[in-house]
């Protein structure tokens, strides 16, 4: 199979920093750094990564990439000139939707669907749900549309016709049509990107695809150039949504799996080193300047959902690792509301002019200006000394803006907004946790992020969880999840049949063709695996629900009554309750084809020191202020046992030990938190 990969590079493009780890094969060691991120071209952010940690692209394996360039392009609208074609009546699906509100008692809503009117196309086609063809595709009506698309400047074209997931031929054979007559190579037909039912999913997904595709190609062919320009000649995979990697020659193709990679990555890394340290299940709890991500791990295997929705009516039904997202990160705003109450987020300070602690004109209280003004935050790392007028602005600001208002002093304010905080962050816990009848009393919190660790004891506290587990490089986890990530192929196929109906060899079939049809796909890529691991699973659920529930299969030959008795486990375990005269139905049959790579050794992801002095400072903790020990990360040995509380200091993060919480360092560096409860 080739050399195996030792020189790794990953990097993590965010939304205000570039993250870089390496790992260099000769000396066993991994270097770092932060670079500010290059938001019009992440490109120049990336090779500045490079640059500034000295990197010879000569001596390179392999570089592995997380960006934002999809996920960006999506909300914030720049994406390509896409025109749709779809069968004729169906113009307006991906407008209607599902008749949602994206506010459960707002009367009014803006919504925006990706590809205007005028770009909406219908043709004379249809194909039932069956798969039947009852009118076949008119080749001279699709080329006059063509025209018109032509003369619209359009750079991208996506075809969903109706039940094309129940036979495909009308799109392929459109497709192939317009590909001959057609300037490039950006069309996307609906039944190659997700084979399933529900037309408004279908087609959003669909169109999606087209419209970041060229924006995805274009970026990765620069990126491509410049790494060549400068020595780099060997494979560069990129992070999809699914947390597996795929090779950048093929990447746009299926650009809308990249969506969303950023936090998959983070949940992989957590993931990967939980793992090692030999913890089965976590929730993951990344917290970064404008927001947090959770998400779940069982059995260190994390969640995997069909149905991310990116925004409103946004849904991207390719499989993502189910990551929540809310709007409270240190760059969150504090205020008070027109009813005299306290509210945090969800607006941000940004990175410019960000909290006012950063001295750099902000004037909005924040997170980050709580964890402040209470002691949690070193004045030095922020550029100011004690005595700065930066300190005095951010007390002043506070108390005009929230104490003077409640009634209270700073300090009260300031825990009043972490609290608020923390809430907001235990409740999404709660809906990747609770809502699907896990208990987050039997997980350890993994808490990662430049923000997270200052406050996974409290959030832990919060929700009775006994443990926080923090990695040995919070901030850099998510570049840390691309060098270690997996190649990795998603397939789904609708079956939508009665387990009672079903033909069980066709169900045996499909599961063996994706199984073949993946591992082929991942041997094609220029990377050294050393295993696959191939993951079966089914969307079912009673007859009339709508909700699905994944089960399970152990291989790709399951028994009728193996599938019945799994469903009927799983479903009980959520819902405690048992329908036995209702008929459980397939949806969709899934297969997911893993090529694991090589393990890397992460025991050398901190440079541990001995016999450095630390120091100490004052720290407010519920509403009293504690003398508190200051550590250096690099001076906890492993084996290390303290009670808090205490501050520990690193490149990336501050982490926050509370009072009577007990911490240990384990053999890979990585500080495990046994939270004290009173309630317990």
């Amino acid at each position: 199979m080739g050399k195996i990969r030792d020189n790794l590079v990953g990097i993590d493009v965010g939304g205000t920093f570039t993250d870089l780890i390496s790992f260099d094969s000769s000396s066993k060691t991994y270097h770092f750094t932060k670079v500010l991120t290059s938001a019009k071209n992440q490109s120049h952010g990336v090779l500045n990564a490079i640059a500034k940690a000295d990197i010879n692209l000569q001596k390179q394996d392999l570089i592995i990439h997380g960006t934002t360039t999809t996920t960006n392009a999506l909300l914030e609208r720049k994406i390509s000139k896409t025109a749709l074609i779809t069968t004729k009546g169906f113009r307006d699906v991906i407008e209607l939707g599902r008749r949602t509100r994206p506010f459960p008692y707002g009367l009014i809503a803006d919504f925006k669907p990706l590809i205007p009117r005028n770009l909406r196309f219908e043709v004379e086609e249809r194909i039932d749900f069956k798969g039947n063809i009852l009118k076949k595709l008119i080749e001279k009506e699709l080329l006059q549309i063509l025209k018109k698309i032509k003369e619209l400047n359009c750079e991208s074209i996506v075809i969903h016709f109706l039940h094309s997931y129940a036979n495909p031929y009308n799109e392929k054979k459109a497709k192939n049509i317009i590909l001959k007559n057609w300037p490039n190579k950006y069309v996307t037909a609906g039944h190659e990107i997700l084979s399933e039912n529900r037309e408004f999913e279908r087609g959003v997904t669909a169109s999606i695809n087209a419209s970041i595709q060229p924006i995805l190609e274009n970026y990765i062919n620069d990126l491509q150039n410049k790494l060549h320009n400068n020595g780099y000649k060997k494979e560069l995979l990129v992070m999809n949504g699914n947390g597996g990697t795929v090779s950048s020659k093929v990447v746009s193709k299926e650009a809308a799996k990249t969506v969303m990679s950023g936090p998959a990555s983070g949940v992989i890394a957590a993931t990967y080193v939980s793992k090692l340290s030999k913890v089965k299940n976590i929730i993951t709890y990344d917290m970064g300047g404008t927001s947090t991500d959770v998400s779940l791990v069982v059995n260190n295997k994390p969640a995997v959902s069909s149905e991310t929705e990116i925004e409103y009516s946004m849904p991207v039904h390719v499989p993502m690792i189910d990551v929540r997202t809310i709007g409270a990160g240190g760059g969150s705003i504090a205020k008070i509301n027109e009813a005299g109450l306290l509210e945090v987020g969800p607006e941000s300070s940004g990175s410019d002019p960000g909290p006012i602690c950063y001295g750099k004109g902000g004037k909005n209280p924040t997170i980050s200006d709580a964890n402040f003004l209470l002691g949690r935050l070193n004045p030095k790392s922020l550029n100011m000394n004690e005595n700065s007028k930066i300190k005095e602005n951010t007390e002043l600001i506070i108390k005009n803006k929230i104490s003077e208002k409640l009634k209270i002093n700073n300090f009260q304010s300031a825990e009043a907004i972490l609290k608020i905080a923390n809430n907001k962050m235990a409740n999404a816990i709660r809906m990747v946790s609770i809502s699907i009848g896990e208990d987050p009393r039997e997980f350890n919190l993994f808490s990662f992020g430049g923000a997270g660790p200052m406050h996974a004891c409290e959030l832990a506290r919060e929700l009775d969880i006994p443990k926080v587990f923090i990695p040995a490089r919070p901030g850099l986890t998510n570049a840390l999840g691309c060098l270690v990530a997996d190649l990795r192929q998603d397939f789904t196929q609708t079956l939508n049949s009665s387990l009672e109906n079903t033909d069980i060899k066709i169900l045996h079939s499909i599961l063996k063709k994706y199984k073949n049809e993946g591992t082929s796909i991942i041997k094609k890529q220029n990377v050294e695996i050393q295993k696959f691991n191939i993951e079966f699973s089914l969307d079912m659920q009673f007859l009339g629900q709508t909700h699905i529930i994944k089960i399970p299969l152990k291989d790709d030959k399951p028994s009728k009554i193996f599938i019945n008795n799994e469903f009927e486990k799983i479903y009980f375990k959520r819902f405690k309750v048992k329908l036995e005269k209702i008929l459980p139905v397939i949806v969709n049959a899934n297969v997911s084809v893993i090529g694991k790579r090589k393990e890397l050794d992460l025991k050398k992801l901190i440079n541990f020191t001995k016999n450095v002095t630390n120091s100490s400072r004052k720290v407010y903790f519920n509403g009293k202020w504690y003398k508190t020990p200051v550590y250096l990360r690099e001076n906890l040995l492993p084996k290390l046992k303290k009670t808090g509380p205490a501050i520990i200091e690193q490149l990336d993060t501050t982490i926050v030990i509370h009072p009577e919480d007990y911490f240990f360092v384990d053999d890979f560096g990585n500080i495990i938190v046994e939270i004290h409860n009173d309630q317990s």
